[in-house]
């Protein structure tokens, strides 16, 4: 049985004219069917190698490259909830911000809840130091984070 959709195939297909060749649209068919499925499978790794005439392992090292992509063990929750170590954000209390939320919702960083509501990360640096600490929810940034509006931010999670 396919991995991706006939609809996923087309979506992947129609970035070809926008790039000088196959090989180019790797990191874009990745992020399509991460975007759509939570996970990039090994079946469907397989699956962009055969669209893109790759080697699955090309695939496989752009995708562990980047340490955005999840694979078939570790899919994402509903949620995917960054926290910022920045330098910022780790001299304004980020690390303790990070290490209370984890202790709290009994998630490590790179795991996701036990509900598969939200999936804990951190991240390099989200560019809001000026509201240091802060955390990247789905795609909303959210600053001046202190345990108590964090653990709001993920309580109101749906």
């Amino acid at each position: 049985m396919s991995a991706l959709t006939e609809e996923l195939r087309e979506k992947i297909r129609a970035e070809f004219p926008k790039y000088p060749n196959k090989r180019a649209v790797t990191l874009p068919a990745l992020h399509i069917v991460h975007d759509a499925l939570r996970c990039v499978s090994t079946e469907s790794i397989r699956e962009i190698a055969n669209l893109l005439e790759l080697h699955p392992s090309e695939v496989h090292d752009t995708m562990s490259f980047y340490n955005f992509f999840k694979d078939e063990h570790h899919p994402l929750g509903k949620h995917r909830v960054w926290f910022c170590r920045s330098i910022s954000c780790m001299l304004r209390g980020g690390e303790e911000l990070l290490g209370e939320v984890c202790q709290k919702y009994n998630v490590k960083p790179g795991e996701t809840s036990a509900d598969g509501k939200f999936t804990l990360e951190f991240a390099e640096c989200l560019g809001a130091c000026e509201g240091a600490p802060c955390a990247l929810v789905d795609e909303d940034c959210h600053m001046t984070l202190d345990v108590n509006s964090a653990s709001k931010l993920i309580d109101g999670l749906k």
